[in-house]
Order: structure tokens, then sequence, then C-alpha cells
């Protein structure tokens, strides 16, 4: 495949570059200007103040290097100051206002050196330049004429005073990524190593940041448009890139598997399962083989999730496609076919939603460190941190570290990072990891209201996508209670575990369900937000599969290397007899599979909006391992086979799928009132009943008739004589859960049903009222 690239017409030009260390070197690269501007005379060593200043009082630099031309077509690098702003590469402008070179700005106030190393686009340094300093800002920074506008890979090395007795890491040896890099090269295959990421345990391997300045010529086409899919009809299916079209089941060429551009593949298949919208595992940029550093119990795994960032801002390069010599064109082509894959979705009206992992970073801790960017920039500003704490980083992540999202430059660069992602990559919302992280101070405190979440809830685009919170940390368990600012909606984990465990028969959980069911009213209600403000899933990535729910009591997570320790304990989940597979038990799979039937009407029927997870929709399992973040193979890689091997499963499964979205008394506005429902209950209280039936009115006339739902997670049958379901209408039945298909699923119902029905233990129906013919 050609290497994509910024449109430009190209002439070479040799450089001799002063590295920093003594030595003068010559490079070839690819330049745009065919003829050699450096624009105006330097003066004192300075060149365009930043901030617009003519005084340069506050810059403190490094001496300009020498100029060492040697033929018409040479010329010495140089690096001048030029702008404290924007941070990350931009392009410098000659006085005249054509663009001169490039211009690299970092931020990181307690530093005392900062080095700009550039590389040649396989890596190969080029030069290493001193960076100016502006005390005011806290910015390192400045211009190097004639430098490409693209093609160009940099990093830079950052000292400073103290060891690890101090809040800071710095190593001066070390070339870090610019947390600002708008794209990320490292490694060029998914889970391969290579000569370019110099990989040395246990220090891990090398990441640079590239650019391309030149005007995107991306074409989202002439009648493009976002869904704008309304927050109360969006049905969500959580989906992680890698695994999605990884395995050769998915039918495509080997170098689009796991990929963006496998995503958009499979768009058919999207459409078929009736979802609108798609929630991402990250996908911004990080290491995926972060376990294999060194000797250790978890060095077998590849990281598949992907909730380890090493930058906020660069679309994660090895889901891209292409591979080639120029590494940077690479990392360019991966962010092209991100947008591909949006602008497809958006053409079949699915939205793409964003997983964002802003409370930690792949640097883990003290005892395990992973020196990559920000420790090694300014570990005060980016990192919460206890002082004089042993360790003195907080870690309420889980994974060694938690960010400093409140602080100046963290708060900046997150909300960057999301903009640039609704502007830039035309993302529809996000869903934010452990947002609970993102509600502490510098120490990790609690806050009550903190900026980070404030901020986006006002911000002028972010207020008008998606926002979505993971409401807990370590620390906190803020489902209900997350600021929300009346914008964003949650994950709601007390939906997950009321509906498991009635399902599967616990006692005195029917109000409990009751609640969920109506949209948890009791836990947004009194914060102005919406049933839909509640994400209801029963299944996510992390957990059991929908079919290792009702097939296994306990974990198994022993592939993990972790003696079977990670992951949750806390399941709620039943096997209905076995523990794992029940071969020749014919009565345990069909109960398994009308308790996987159940949990999927609970989850259509609830007000609020479902997610689901890709791979339940053909029954996939995991073998009991509710911790898949680490394996990279049939374990965990989407089988397309098993869809038509399971078809009668995936055409229950997609059919209620387009039920919840063509009913309209699903899916409301606002929370049910008593015209709207009626309970047919009268043992409220009785920790003994599992019986639960409610019909929904048709009050506002759509002409679609009530719809009775009941639930039996009682051991045996229950007889129920159904409501009056109107003047000349009858009960049809669209689901009943103890039935083989196709009849546990009729398109628009059945022919009608008596006023006494009898639902078989372990199952739910679904009625509809309709006219006389």
């Amino acid at each position: 495949m050609r290497p994509a690239s910024c449109p430009s017409g190209r002439s070479r030009l040799l450089f001799r570059a002063y590295d920093g260390l003594g030595s003068i070197r010559s490079f070839e690269i690819q330049r745009r200007y065919s003829k050699i501007d450096t624009g105006p005379k330097i003066q004192g060593g300075v060149r365009n103040c930043p901030l617009g200043s003519t005084s340069h009082s506050n810059c403190r630099g490094a001496s300009v290097v020498p100029s060492a031309v040697t033929g018409a077509e040479e010329t010495a690098m140089q690096i001048i100051p030029g702008s404290v702003y924007p941070l990350g590469p931009s392009a410098y402008h000659s006085e005249d206002g054509s663009v001169a070179g490039v211009n690299f700005a970092v931020a990181s106030a307690h530093a005392k050196n900062v080095q700009l190393v550039l590389f040649d686009v396989q890596g190969e340094e080029l030069s290493t330049l001193n960076l100016f300093f502006n005390e005011e800002e806290g910015v390192w920074h400045g211009a190097v004429p004639d430098l490409p506008q693209k093609d160009i890979l940099y990093g830079v090395k950052v000292s400073g005073d103290g060891g690890w007795e101090t809040p800071f890491r710095w190593d001066s040896q070390r070339v870090l990524l610019d947390p600002w890099a708008p794209y990320v090269v490292g490694r060029s295959r998914f889970g391969m190593r290579d000569d370019f990421e110099r990989f040395v345990s246990p220090d891990g391997s090398r990441f640079l940041g590239t650019y391309c300045l030149e005007e995107d010529d991306f074409d989202w086409g002439d009648d493009y448009d976002r869904p704008n899919i309304p927050e109360n009809d969006l049905i969500i299916m959580e989906l992680a890139v890698r695994s999605f079209t990884a395995s050769p089941t998915s039918g495509l060429d080997e170098e689009k598997r796991g990929t963006f551009a496998g995503v958009a593949e499979k768009v058919d298949h999207l459409v078929d399962l009736g979802i609108n919208a798609v929630e991402l595992l990250p996908v911004f940029e990080y290491d995926e083989l972060e376990f294999q550093r060194h000797k250790n119990p978890r060095d077998h795994m590849t990281n598949i999730w992907g909730y380890s960032h090493l930058s906020f801002l660069a679309p994660m390069s090895r889901f891209g496609s292409q591979t080639s010599d120029n590494r940077a064109a690479d990392s360019i082509a991966a962010a092209r076919e991100f947008k591909e894959m949006v602008k497809t979705l958006h053409s079949r009206s699915i939205e793409v939603i964003v997983d964002v992992v802003y409370n930690h970073t792949a640097e883990s801790d003290d005892a395990d460190p992973y020196l990559l960017s920000w420790r090694g920039i300014d570990a005060l500003e980016y990192y919460q941190q206890i002082p004089g704490g042993h360790p003195a980083l907080v870690n309420l992540s889980g994974c060694g570290n938690t960010v400093n999202v409140n602080g100046r430059r963290g708060k900046e660069l997150v909300i960057e990072s999301l903009v640039r992602w609704v502007e830039e990559y035309h993302v529809d919302g996000f869903r934010f990891d452990l947002a609970s992280c993102l509600c502490r101070d510098s120490q990790g405190n609690a806050m009550e209201d903190p900026p980070l979440i404030r901020e986006i809830a006002k911000h002028p685009v972010l207020s008008k996508v998606k926002l979505i919170a993971e409401p807990w940390d370590l620390g906190m368990y803020q489902v209900g209670s997350f600021p929300a600012h009346g914008k964003w909606s949650e994950w709601n984990g007390k939906y997950r575990d009321d509906v498991r465990k009635f399902i599967k028969g616990d006692e005195g959980m029917k109000p409990a369900l009751a609640t969920r069911l109506s949209g948890s009213e009791d836990l947004y209600g009194s914060s102005g937000r919406k049933p839909y403000n509640s994400i209801n899933f029963v299944i996510a990535h992390d957990g059991f599969t929908l079919a290792d729910l009702v097939s296994y009591n306990e974990k198994h997570n022993d592939a993990n290397g972790e003696n079977n320790m990670d992951g949750t304990n806390d399941n709620f989940s039943w096997n209905c007899g076995v523990e794992g597979p029940a071969h020749n038990q014919l009565h345990i799979q069909d109960l398994r599979y009308k308790q996987m039937k159940n949990i999927h009407v609970a989850l259509m029927m609830s007000q609020g909006t479902p997610m689901i997870l890709s791979g339940d929709e053909y029954g996939q399992t995991r073998h009991g391992n509710n911790n898949w973040y680490g394996h990279d193979n049939d374990m965990t890689q989407f089988d397309w086979n098993q869809l038509k091997e399971n078809e009668g499963w995936y055409r229950f499964y997609k059919s209620l799928i387009h039920f919840r979205r063509t009913c309209p008394l699903l899916g409301k506005t606002d929370f049910l009132t008593g015209n709207c429902i009626t309970w047919h209950e009268d043992r409220w209280h009785d920790p003994d009943s599992k019986f639960l039936a409610f019909t929904l009115h048709d009050r506002d006339q759509e002409y679609v008739g009530d719809v009775y739902c009941a639930f039996n997670a009682h051991p045996f049958e229950v007889t129920v004589h159904l409501p009056h379901p109107g003047d000349g209408r009858r009960w049809c039945r669209v689901v009943d859960t103890n039935l083989p298909s196709p009849r546990d699923y009729v398109e628009g119902g059945n022919g009608g049903v008596d006023q006494t029905y009898k639902i078989q233990s372990h199952s739910s129906i679904i009625l509809i009222s309709k006219g006389d013919a």
C-alpha cells in the first residue's frame, strides 16, 4: 500500500547539524521548499520572542547552533527561540508570514534543561538542540528554521535537580515522548518487536512523536453529517478494536485484521445487529507489550484492552493497516484510517464513543517504573503525589499512578485531547475510565466540585457530545452521585448487580429490579438528570461474558499468571448446576440458554440507555476468565463463524434489540409515572417472591398498544391472569424465553394468547396488545 502523506512538492536539502554533544553530522531530509529561507537575521540569539513580546527578558536559552554552511545546498541546523505557544510542534512563520520551519514547545516548570532530539523517519538521530526557557510560563521552546513540515520524528531529553528523594524522576539520557505530540511512532506491527523501538529490559521501548503540519486533505464528503442520535435512543455496543477482527474467521486480509479499517469493514454486521453506537475500548497510543519489559508472572501477555495510555492525543498507530519504511507516514495513515472508520460508521447512522483513560498512564510506579513521557518531563505537575510519602505517587487507579488532571497542565492537556478527538476525528462522545480519579486534587483528596469535570460539562464543544463516567475508583463509589452538572451520564454499576441477582434467583431483589427497570430514579432523579443518564449494562469488558455469567460460579483466571488473584470476585453469577462446560447435559444447557435470554430481556425492557458487549451476540465464552485484558488469541478474538453456528441465539438477540428501537414505550426521556406503568404486584416486601410483572401503557396514543412483561426467577411455574388488554384488543406473544428458537421471538407478536398464561421456571415473557383484525 502506498504510504499516506500530506500533499506537497518536495526537494532535497542536505543539513549539517550540531548535535549538542560537540560534533557535527550530515543528513538528508525531504523538504517542501526549494528555496532556502532562514528568515530574518538572528540578533543576540533571539527572534520572535514568545507571547508576542519584542523583549526576551523572560527567555533563558541555550546557545544558538553555529552556522556551518559548506555548499550551496547545505546549511547548519539552528535553534532559535520561536514561540512559547502552542505547546507541541507547530508551523513557524517568518516575518512575511511564510512558513519557515517548525516550532516546538514543551511544558516543564521544574526542569533545568530540555533538549529537542530530532530523528529521520526510520528513527535515526539527526540532531540534539537545546530549547529556550520561558520562566513566566514554565515552557521550553524553540524553532528550527527550514525543518520540514512532516516526515520528522522527535523527542525530548529533560534534566533537573535532585534524585528520587524528590517528587521528580529526571533521566537526562532518556528520550521522552512530548505529551503534546499529535502522532506517535513506535513498533510497526501489533505485538511484534522490531529494531525501531530499541527495546532494553527492564527500561522498555522507545516511542517518538511526529507531526504533519501541512493542510489536512481528509475528505469527509459533501453529504457527510454526524448522526446526532438523541441519548434516549442510544443502544451502545462495547467493542475492542483489536479483538473484533483479529481472527482469521473475520475473512479480512491479514493487514486489516485487528485495525480501524477492520471495524469499518464489518459495519454491515453492526447494522444488522441493530446497535447505533459503538463504545470503543481505548484507541489512544499505548504499549501492548508493556507486560513483557522484564521477567514477571504476566510476561506472556499482550495488552489488547489498551487501558494504559502513553499519549492522550495520538490514535493507536498499530491499529492502522499500513507499514512502510516511513514510520511517520504510517502513524499518520493510522489516524486517517480512524477517520475513515468514523466516516463509514456515521454513514450507517452509528455513533462512535471512545473509552478514554485520563486517570493513569503507562508509566507505572516506582516499584516498576516505565519512563516514557510525563514522569520524566515534570512528575510533580502531571501526577498526584503525597508530599514526603513513601511511595509518593497516589495510586487510586490500581495501576501505579494517578494523573493530576485538576492541575494546570493536566487539565489543559485533557481538554485539548477531548476537543481534538471531537473536532479532528469527529467522535460523538467519551466514556471516562475510573472517572472518580478525575474528581481529586494534586494529593488525591476528593473534590466536591472538580474543575475538570465542571469545565467539560460547560465547554462549548464538549458539552454537546455524550459524556459517560465510570463513577468509581479504588477509594470512591459515586454511582448516582457523580458531579454531573446536569450533563454527565454514568455506568450504572447498581443496575448490573441488581439485575444479575434477581435473574439468578437471589431473595429480596424484586423492589430493586423494579427500580432499575424504571430507569433508576433513585439515583438520577434528584440531580436533574434523566433515565437515559443511566447507562444500563449487565455485561461489560470487565468481568464475565454473558455465556460465562450463566456457566461459572467462580472466576478462572489462571491463564493470567497471577494465581487467580486478579479480577473481581463479586460476579453475582450462577452456573446453573455445573461449573464450566456442561457436555451432554441438555437440561443444564437449556437452563443457561434461558438465563441468557432473560438477562437480555431485562436489559432491553429497561428505561435508560442499554449497553451490550461485542461477542455476546453469538454467546462468546472466555472459559471463566473475567479479566481477559492480556490474551491476544482465540479466548478473546471474535469468532465470526459462531454467528452462523449459533444463529438461533443471534436471531433472538438482535430481534430484541430491534424491538427496543421500534417501541416508543421504551427509551423514555422522563421517569415513569403511575400513568405510564402498572405494577402487577402485592408482595413487594416478601423476600421469597421472585416474580415481577408490569404493563407499560400507550397513554400517548402511539398506536402501538400496551406492553406486558413478566420475569419468573422461581424454580417452578407461575400461572398469571393477564390484565385487560383494552377494548377490542388481545394480548399477543412476542417473547417467551422458555420456548425454543424460532418460537422464542415472534416478530409483531403471535396470533394471540389466553388470558391465563403459564410462565415457566426461570423464564420471562413480553406481550403486546393488538387490535382485532
